[in-house]
């Protein structure tokens, strides 16, 4: 779907990360530049990665994980106007909603 849209997408069997362990997968993609799309819930852990240490993150929370249901979550969540939000950021998607956690800004105290 990504990349039918004209984004530049690896997914991890494609950088030889199939079975890795969290850290080198988020280490790869960010080396890179890339979001991270994932449905591992560690990734949602902000204090094992805090936004501002990664290109950014979407977790998906969905009870069904099959296609035919992610399509309308992920096609609804993963516009253009959303992945610029989620720069450096992390993004949780359920059913109904999307949470983000930003990076903090340099001008707060």
């Amino acid at each position: 779907m990504l990349q039918a849209e004209g984004h530049d997408v690896a997914d991890v069997a494609g950088e030889g990360l199939a079975g890795a362990d969290d850290p080198p997968v988020l280490g790869a993609a960010t080396k890179e530049d890339r979001i991270l799309i994932t449905f591992d819930l560690d990734f949602a852990n902000i204090r094992q990665y805090p936004p501002g240490s990664h290109a950014g993150i979407v977790v998906f929370r969905l009870r069904d994980q099959r296609w035919k249901t992610l399509e309308g979550t992920a096609r609804r969540s993963l516009t253009e106007s959303n992945l610029e939000k989620l720069k450096e950021g992390l993004a949780i998607v359920d059913e109904t909603r999307i949470r983000y956690k930003r990076p903090p800004r340099e001008d707060s105290p």
